[in-house]
């Protein structure tokens, strides 16, 4: 056991049902630890003074976050996607990093499905035929027997294609990896497309003008990975021209979003407060993860799934 209490910082702005699925879990291992939750009134900076683990989110975790934590001894993302942690400037410091891949898998892949059938059966505008006692409208499609293009084959891209195929869908997928000529190309063939892959240079606004000229008149788009992998005026111009038959969206250009924003009020958009990896059953096993990891330095063990 620990003689003092570790400090552990959550600074997610959501999510809070994972602080208690985090406690429970360090106090099935007996470890003694205080979870707080970021104050977002303040910067991030002035937090971690007494810090021995931080769960950064989406929070910016640079040189100046970790000089300013003497004790800390782990970065533990409660997530997969690492792309706001300084990963050089936590080597330099000989702070580990790890994340939690695998965790939320099924809960992405439920998600994207559920925005590929509220687009495919025009939810927002059912639900406002609902309101005026409309019946039978409007019309919509079925997914089986249509083509789906996933981008970034990895787990929860692969687990949606797993759900299309048994809907009848037809899959076809780009990973990460792959040149231009072949995202394109695939593009080209989808009738519904799913982003999966995580944001990097290569992939920033990687969803462009050309990309949306590539799908076919009518393709459905949903974006489960990362706002900026989708360049955002490139999709209102394909919105406006008709181009695209709907957008889903779980991730944004700016977090949190302007409730307000135009865009979101569409009849072509669907959107949901990313929530796409947030389940009760997703939490628990995060928080397994996590729990698993801080027993590890306190015991000198070995850290699952490190990064750096």
């Amino acid at each position: 056991m620990t003689p003092e209490r570790l400090q552990v910082l959550y600074c997610g702005n959501g999510w809070r049902a994972l602080v208690d699925h985090l406690r429970a879990a360090l106090a099935e291992l007996e470890i003694a630890a205080d979870v707080q939750q970021r104050d977002f009134a303040r910067p991030l900076a002035d937090q971690l003074a007494e810090v021995d683990v931080l769960l950064p989110s989406h929070s910016i975790v640079g040189a100046l976050e970790l000089a300013a934590a003497p004790r800390l001894r782990l970065v533990q993302q409660p997530a997969v996607g690492h792309e706001t942690i300084d990963l050089a400037a936590a080597r330099a410091r000989g702070v580990p990093v790890c994340n939690a891949p695998a965790t939320n898998t099924d809960a992405v892949a439920q998600a994207a499905l559920l925005l590929m059938l509220a687009l495919a059966r025009r939810w927002p505008g059912a639900q406002r035929a609902f309101r005026r006692g409309e019946i039978g409208a409007p019309v919509g499609i079925e997914l089986t027997g249509k083509t789906l293009c996933v981008i970034g084959l990895g787990r929860s891209g692969g687990k949606l294609a797993d759900y299309a195929r048994a809907l009848g869908m037809r899959v076809v997928g780009v990973r990460s990896q792959d040149d231009r000529a072949s995202l394109l190309a695939r593009l080209a063939e989808a009738d519904v497309v799913s982003i999966h892959c995580p944001l990097t240079p290569a992939t920033h606004r990687s969803v462009d003008r050309d990309a949306f000229l590539a799908m076919k008149q009518g393709a459905l788009l949903v974006n489960v990975a990362r706002g900026a992998v989708v360049d955002r005026e490139a999709l209102e111009h394909a919105l406006d021209q008709g181009k695209l038959g709907g957008v889903g969206l779980d991730v944004f250009w700016e977090e949190p979003w302007d409730p307000n924003d135009p865009l979101f009020a569409r009849p072509d958009v669907v959107v949901l407060p990313h929530v796409g990896g947030t389940t009760t059953d997703s939490l628990t096993r995060i928080a397994r993860v996590c729990a698993r990891n801080v027993r590890a330095i306190v015991d000198g063990g070995e850290l699952a799934h490190r990064i750096a």
